[in-house]
């Protein structure tokens, strides 16, 4: 569940190995980079991490590191997100739809694939995938975003998984449409309301 009180109450659920960070918890991530003593993965955390505080000042919601052990003996590493915006149209259909264009036109992607996603919601929901150049970095880095509405149509939401291990792009692409399944606007694991107790004379009674 987000616990940004600017967002709609909802859940998701991420796969194993992800972990949530802010950026007060950069110091900590770069020793957990030390630690692994692989120069791959020192180089991939700091630069996932470089963005974090960048990311909270744009309507970043939640974030979340991804660490899964890759052969040989190294570390594939990605960052998750959500981003919440309010509608800038009425029809949420729209707003989806523009938002997804957007993001497909920007001049970083290098031929990014597009797709629409069925949700078992109904709610209109778009996929875009594929490498992209950022400035001021060498290599590639593969994004996938997911771009989705509340049920209301009153906000946006923007589901990215980026990772500079572009050579997992298909595995990164199905795990972030599967997050987006299991985005709620409701509890899926609601607390069970507390039973009355029964007083002493019905407890006789029946």
């Amino acid at each position: 569940m987000t616990s940004d009180d600017t967002v709609p109450p909802l859940w998701f659920r991420l796969p194993p190995g992800f972990h949530d960070i802010s950026p007060s918890d950069r110091s900590a991530l770069e020793a957990v980079a030390d630690a692994l003593e692989s120069p791959a993965a020192q180089r991939d955390i700091a630069q996932l991490t470089k963005g974090l505080v960048s990311l909270h000042a744009h309507d970043v919601a939640y974030t979340s590191i991804g660490l899964h052990p890759d052969d040989p003996a190294g570390m594939a590493t990605s960052v998750f997100s959500l981003t919440v915006r309010p509608a800038q149209h009425p029809n949420p259909r729209v707003s989806v739809a523009q938002t997804a264009l957007t993001i497909a036109r920007c001049t970083l992607w290098r031929d990014p694939m597009r797709r629409l996603i069925d949700r078992p919601s109904g709610l209109p929901c778009c996929l875009v995938a594929g490498l992209i150049s950022p400035d001021g970095v060498g290599d590639h880095l593969f994004q996938a975003r997911v771009t989705t509405t509340d049920p209301e149509g009153q906000h946006i939401l923007i589901l990215d998984l980026t990772s500079a291990a572009v050579g997992y792009a298909d595995a990164y692409t199905s795990i972030l449409e599967a997050v987006a399944h299991t985005l709620s606007f409701t509890d899926p694991n609601p607390r069970p309301a507390e039973s009355m107790r029964t007083s002493r004379l019905l407890e006789v009674l029946l």
